[in-house]
């Protein structure tokens, strides 16, 4: 029901653009958050964002790099990564919850998307 797709190869310095779908249920009224799992590393939150797209939060290590946002006549969510470091190098997962909180932990998390790998060469 959710698809994340977008990763790829790119440079340190370099910009991508992820983006997450949904189908089978619309998500408009779910926050959502971005979650990252880097080689040998446990699953860790990047980013979330309320229903609205009024409110968001970031991760200490992506603020001022990367842009949460959503379009829910699309049911679509995106993460646009700029000035990316070989430590942004994991597999993404967009994932939806049910919380009317902006939530960090991914157990909190009720519905998740295959992920897609991102990789930043140095």
């Amino acid at each position: 029901q959710l698809q994340a797709f977008g990763g790829g190869l790119v440079q340190a310095g370099g910009s991508l653009r992820l983006s997450c779908a949904a189908s089978g249920r619309t998500f408009s009224n779910y926050n959502m958050g971005w979650f990252r799992q880097g080689p040998g590393k446990e699953r860790e939150f990047v980013t979330a964002i309320s229903w609205s797209g009024s409110s968001t939060y970031y991760t200490d290590s992506v603020k001022g790099r990367f842009t949460i946002s959503r379009n829910n006549a699309k049911n679509m969510v995106y993460l646009q990564m700029n000035s990316l470091k070989p430590e942004d190098t994991a597999v993404y997962y967009c994932a939806a919850t049910m919380s009317v909180e902006l939530e960090k932990r991914p157990e909190l998390y009720n519905y998740w998307g295959q992920g897609t790998l991102v990789t930043v060469s140095s």
